[in-house]
């Protein structure tokens, strides 16, 4: 069969397929150009056809080791800023949603499983990342630390105290600013989602972290 029978074949299985054409009636090829032409358009009918950004999650996942409070970094194993410090990240994959995404990352970079993390704020500079044009929805979390290793995209994971952050990639300083500001401020309002992040400390811990919290609210 030469390569246009074929091709009226397939399209005349299509049109078919969809019902535009009654069965048994061998579909002319102009309608069945037509026939498919419909069929794309309302495939395609609610896609936006001008630019619009990515979509990246960043997790900032603050530890305590029983003295004092750190918050968990990846050594970035590519471009851009490969060899710098960030939080761990990426992009929001199609079939989940945000909190699924700042998680999944979270496992993927540094083994660490989380069933909570909450979101606290949307970063949204044009300029923000090099490579196009990417908002990043940011969640933190509070746990005891743990072992982490860096993987995936990540060369290193690793944690380091608070007044002791390396610089970092992106706009990371900001989104750690806001982040100490998101921790503070749940302890300062107290309810679900302080107890959500809180789960799980002895009151001899939270006396210490809150100590901390304190300072870093002056």
């Amino acid at each position: 069969m030469c390569f246009s029978a074929q091709l009226t074949s397939s399209l005349s299985e299509v049109t078919l397929q969809q019902g535009l054409v009654p069965s048994g009636q061998k579909p002319s090829m102009m309608g069945v150009e037509d026939s498919v032409k419909k069929v794309n358009m309302e495939e395609y009918k609610y896609h936006y056809k001008y630019p619009h950004p990515g979509v990246t999650l960043d997790c900032v996942i603050f530890g305590f080791d029983g003295e004092k409070l750190n918050v968990l970094l990846i050594e970035r194993r590519f471009d851009p800023y490969q060899g710098c410090w960030a939080f761990p990240g990426g992009f929001l994959e199609m079939d989940e949603s945000a909190e699924e995404g700042a998680r999944r990352e979270l496992k993927e970079e540094t083994g660490l499983d989380t069933a909570f993390v909450k979101q606290f704020h949307t970063f949204s500079k044009p300029d923000r990342d090099p490579r196009e044009r990417v908002l990043t929805i940011a969640y933190y979390a509070l746990l005891h630390i743990s072992e982490v290793k860096g993987q995936d995209d990540a060369a290193r994971a690793q944690w380091f105290p608070l007044n002791d952050v390396p610089t970092l990639a992106f706009d990371h300083e900001e989104i750690f600013q806001k982040a100490k500001e998101a921790l503070y401020n749940a302890f300062r309002l107290g309810g679900k989602d302080w107890e959500a992040l809180t789960k799980g400390f002895s009151e001899a811990e939270l006396e210490i972290i809150v100590g901390e919290l304190k300072r870093l609210g002056k």
